[in-house]
């Protein structure tokens, strides 16, 4: 038996343009998008808010606020779990990579330790269907520290990991060109005193001379084996660039140079940069801003970070702004670009045949606001 459901006097964002108009969503599958109010007694009216695709979120660490609250406070992960996917789709979020550090460098951090947990609650709560959005892992791996490969190994094997990036966030270059911003960085962070931080930049310069090189290469092997979705992570330079675009990764994660994120662009990899920095109007470590990316047509895909409720902030502040970017080019930022990066043919847009992954969305004047959000038809928030 067809499960239907008829939407109308909706403003629907395709991925070329805006419509007034009506969506029929069939067994959790968009049917068709069409021009005009339905008369079925049944259909909902929208009133005439936006209807989006469901945002997809490729890069979040935001489940590990939730199982370290506070400082030495261990929440149980389970619990984590739920508290975290309900913050993410009511920030309208219905694909989400959980992003998983392998390679902790603070040295009085639990990470490594709270990884298996981790990754052990994502799945069962995915398994058991008690999650809201859908999760995937992002698995993120720093490659200059020793301990990397070896994690690595014991989780791509996991059915949810579908995307992995790799890192290198050694002292001098890539993010940390700057020594005087990675001691500010990192002593503010893990509350080193002058002479822990000395100890500490000697060693993750040992550590990435040792490590990082081989470790890029192998764990660059086992994705393509898997065909598992690549990106790289804070190129600053043209051989940075060019290194990752010969090893097939199709996704640029925060370039830190205008001439990174335009090079990524030209060779084909989708620049993904922080929703945040669009929101606060630059980078929170002094890198490049987001917009000036937008301004030169090099911003692909814009990725919630630390905060999920950015993501759609963003697509707001971008579609209203003085850049030439409309309603559609912003939402294919946080849904269609997304989707196809990291291999999601059937989400993404809304488009008879994919997914009836969609949001209701309320413009107030001075923000977006959720009303109600859909995962293959169902109503999740």
């Amino acid at each position: 038996m067809l499960r239907e459901r008829v939407i109308t006097n909706a403003r629907i964002v395709t991925a070329s343009e805006v419509i007034r108009g009506t969506v029929t969503l069939r067994d959790g599958q968009i049917h068709d998008v069409s021009e005009g109010r339905s008369s079925l007694p049944a259909a909902e009216d929208w009133q005439g808010d936006f209807v989006i695709p469901g945002l997809i979120e490729l890069h979040t660490d935001n489940l590990e606020k939730y199982m370290n609250p506070r400082p030495g406070v261990d929440w149980p992960s389970e619990n984590a779990v739920l508290a975290h996917d309900a913050q993410i789709v009511g920030a309208a979020i219905t694909t989400v990579f959980d992003a998983l550090s392998i390679g902790d460098v603070n040295p009085k951090g639990q990470r490594l330790l709270q990884l298996p947990k981790m990754v052990q609650a994502i799945s069962h709560a995915a398994d058991q269907g008690h999650t809201r959005a859908e999760h995937r892992l992002h698995l993120r791996c720093e490659v200059s520290h020793e301990k990397t490969l070896g994690i690595f190994e014991d989780l791509v094997g996991n059915e949810l990991v579908h995307l992995v990036s790799v890192m290198d966030h050694t002292p001098g270059q890539r993010q940390f060109v700057k020594y005087e911003k990675y001691r500010e960085y990192y002593q503010g962070k893990y509350h080193l005193n002058d002479a822990d931080m000395d100890a500490f930049i000697v060693l993750q310069k040992q550590n990435a001379d040792r490590y990082s090189e081989g470790y890029r290469r192998r764990i660059v092997d086992i994705c393509h084996e898997r065909g598992l979705s690549l990106a790289s992570h804070d190129d600053a330079t043209s051989e940075h660039v060019h290194e990752s675009a010969g090893f097939g990764m199709t996704i640029a994660e925060f370039p830190t140079t205008h001439e990174a994120a335009a090079l990524s662009h030209q060779l084909g990899l989708k620049v993904l940069m922080g929703a945040p920095n669009v929101v606060r109007g630059g980078s929170h470590s002094g890198n490049i801003a987001a917009t000036d990316l937008a301004r030169k047509g090099v911003l692909d895909i814009l990725s919630s970070d630390y905060y999920p409720a950015s993501m759609l902030q963003s697509v707001r502040i971008l579609s209203q702004s003085d850049l030439g970017i409309s309603l559609p080019q912003a939402v294919n930022m946080v849904s269609l670009a997304p989707a196809r990066s990291a291999n999601l043919p059937d989400r993404g847009q809304i488009s008879p045949g994919l997914r009836a992954d969609l949001v209701q969305v309320k413009d107030t004047g001075r923000q977006f606001v959720v009303r109600q959000v859909l995962r293959e038809g169902q109503r999740v928030f």
